[in-house]
């Protein structure tokens, strides 16, 4: 076990931003949590901590790479003494018919030997709800949301249950609402039903934090539950009632912030690129574009956007890279390189500039997008991140100790969906 490990939650996220999604919700839910990146090669000092979230890059892998690191990191959890187990994804439930939800579920189950798994993916504060075991993102059905032109995991498909039954070979089942108006014990029992004719998956309706509070009661006692962070949030209550978890006051708490602002950005979702607007109007002078095409030509426009932080930089003022764009460019970008380069070179320049200004004394970083997120620390070397408070829902500061620095670095990892129009502005305002 982890150095003075007495671990409550432990969970499984299948991508960086992901992660630390859920990790805020347990904090604001009252949890002490700690974020590491991929499963721990050494002792990791789990002194007051009450939930770890384990980071992978599983979400958009290969089937198979995606339920090995899934599986691993389980045996970790487990060797944490971890008492619930949980299959973090995304509130969109992007996948391919192939997976990855259903590939890992079905894994995680096998390994823990349980039979049924409940599916919450709402996160009902962000716009995500579930209807009848439909996924909608604010009034708009999933596939009319944006979301069916993901670069990555297009959702053409809002019907939960049809999407998950062409990942897995299990039968697939819901919960409604009705039956969630009827409180947990109505829940559980409705989940007994669902299991007795063999029912593995169940996709749950969720309209509001009330239905989350009633599946978080209902599934306490489940070695293994899977869904967004909403109901992350939730789980903390029942914990507390089932006398697992003390009540812990400011579980957020964070060290002083110092060094300079900076926002690197390579989502292109919409919430996303209303951002970088709202940032560029307040700042016209504050920001630089990457483009996969002069990427693809050499380093020249990187060390251009090197050249332009360093000078933004020392004028103490906030500078954005970004290489967001417009679906049209995006898509002009993957037409010429392939989707796989275009991805990977944004990823790596946006990397490499991190670590090059990390290393001249950036102290707070926010970076937008799941996959940019993944590659920027995995780059920085990070390989744990103490959870702070909430800047927007879903979207909490973090900190990380730097060797050779004698301040932590804040960092915040956005999903590309998640964040108010002023978020890149705002979230430097709440760090102290």
């Amino acid at each position: 076990m982890g150095m003075g490990a007495n671990i409550v939650l432990g969970a499984i996220a299948d991508d960086f931003t992901g992660a630390t999604d859920l990790a805020n919700n347990l904090v604001r839910g009252g949890m002490r949590c700690l974020q590491v990146i991929g499963v721990p090669q050494q002792e990791v000092d789990l002194t007051g901590i009450d939930a770890v979230v384990v980071a992978l890059k599983s979400r958009s892998c290969p089937v198979d790479e995606a339920v090995a690191d899934s599986l691993a990191a389980l045996e970790w959890l487990r060797q944490q003494g971890a008492r619930q187990l949980f299959f973090k994804y995304c509130s969109t439930f992007d996948s391919t018919d192939q997976g990855n939800i259903g590939p890992v579920a079905d894994a995680l189950l096998e390994a823990l030997g349980a039979h049924q798994t409940v599916m919450v993916p709402a996160f009902p504060i962000n716009g995500r709800t579930v209807y009848q075991g439909h996924l909608f993102v604010g009034d708009r059905l999933l596939n009319d949301s944006g979301m069916q032109h993901h670069p990555l995991n297009p959702m053409q498909d809002a019907d939960l249950m049809r999407v998950l039954a062409r990942q897995t070979p299990h039968p697939v089942g819901l919960v409604n609402r009705t039956v969630l108006a009827q409180g947990a014990d109505a829940t559980r029992a409705q989940l007994s039903a669902l299991a007795e004719q063999g029912v593995r998956h169940v996709i749950c309706d969720s309209l509001d934090e009330q239905d989350l509070d009633v599946l978080a009661e209902a599934t306490v006692a489940m070695p293994l539950v899977t869904g967004g962070s909403g109901l992350g949030q939730a789980l903390p209550a029942q914990y507390r009632a089932q006398g697992w978890l003390d009540t812990i006051s400011e579980p957020g708490r964070l060290s002083p912030a110092s060094g300079g602002a900076l926002v690197l950005s390579g989502s292109c979702s919409r919430a996303t690129l209303a951002q970088v607007a709202d940032f560029l109007a307040k700042y016209p002078d504050g920001g630089f574009a990457l483009d996969p095409l002069a990427l693809a030509e050499g380093g020249k426009q990187q060390e251009q956007a090197l050249a332009f932080a360093r000078k933004r930089l020392s004028q103490e003022a906030p500078v954005l890279l970004y290489a967001s764009a417009d679906t049209e460019k995006v898509n002009a970008a993957q037409k010429a390189l392939g989707v796989a380069h275009a991805g990977a070179l944004v990823e790596e320049a946006l990397s490499q500039l991190a670590v090059n200004l990390v290393d001249e004394g950036v102290g707070r970083l926010l970076v937008a997008g799941g996959e940019t997120s993944g590659a920027v620390v995995s780059a920085l070397g990070i390989t744990t991140l103490r959870i702070g408070e909430q800047i927007d829902p879903g979207v909490p500061w973090t900190q990380t100790p730097m060797a050779g620095r004698e301040a932590p670095l804040s960092l915040a990892l956005k999903s590309g969906n998640f964040g108010g129009v002023d978020f890149f502005t705002w979230a430097f305002e709440v760090l102290v």
